[in-house]
């Protein structure tokens, strides 16, 4: 069991890191909130908290060994807890993550569905059972991002109810659409129609937008 790697980070990615620890670089899957300190930290010494799961087809005889790394050992811990729900594995769980955990800990205990189901790879069902097998055993990780001043949600994104909805449909089309990528375009359909007031529209508008980059 190896339950945190300390090594020289040598490469990032938003989904993965290589640490090179004594002679060895390894490969650790990686929270994408955790992306730009990470970035900041390339070539530094950096101490991940780790869960190692196997992938693949047992039946089939194609196990493959995976680590997937933390800056925190309460991300470890939230990440533990959130994959005991039912359909959730650990590949779903670490698309989920390119939010921070304290913030899906704060809805989860509000109960707050719609920022869930815009969590990439969350559907409704999905987050109606997080909440009902999670709420009220997720409070020290929702209390602990307040305390050590993570951002929360509401100050993070500081955007409207339509805003949250538009963000939520246009992933719900796309379960391969990050929350970053679905928020960039949201900025941008904002910046091309500021007179926009309703989802429908604004969801269409950032459809619009995601067609011309295409």
């Amino acid at each position: 069991m190896i339950a945190a790697l300390t090594g020289e980070l040598k490469h990032v990615q938003e989904d993965r890191v290589h640490v090179l620890a004594g002679a060895i670089v390894y490969e650790l899957l990686v929270p994408a909130s955790d992306f730009v300190q990470l970035q900041a930290s390339l070539g530094e010494a950096v101490t991940f908290y780790t869960i190692l799961y196997l992938e693949g087809d047992a039946s089939r005889g194609n196990l493959e060994p995976r680590l997937i790394g933390f800056l925190r050992e309460e991300d470890r811990r939230f990440f533990d807890r959130f994959t005991t729900v039912k359909g959730i594995g650990p590949k779903t769980a670490l698309r989920a993550l390119g939010v921070p955990a304290g913030e899906i800990a704060q809805a989860i205990e509000a109960k707050d569905a719609r920022f869930l189901v815009g969590l990439q790879g969350i559907g409704k069902r999905t987050a109606e059972l997080i909440i009902a097998e999670l709420s009220g055993k997720v409070k020290e990780f929702a209390a602990a991002a307040m305390v050590d001043g993570r951002t929360t949600r509401a100050g993070r994104s500081g955007r409207q109810e339509f805003e949250e909805d538009a963000i939520a449909a246009l992933m719900a089309l796309d379960d391969r659409l990050r929350r970053p990528e679905a928020e960039a375009l949201l900025d941008r359909a904002k910046q091309s129609k500021p007179e926009v007031k309703t989802t429908d529209v604004l969801l269409r508008e950032m459809l619009r937008m995601r067609s011309v980059r295409g």
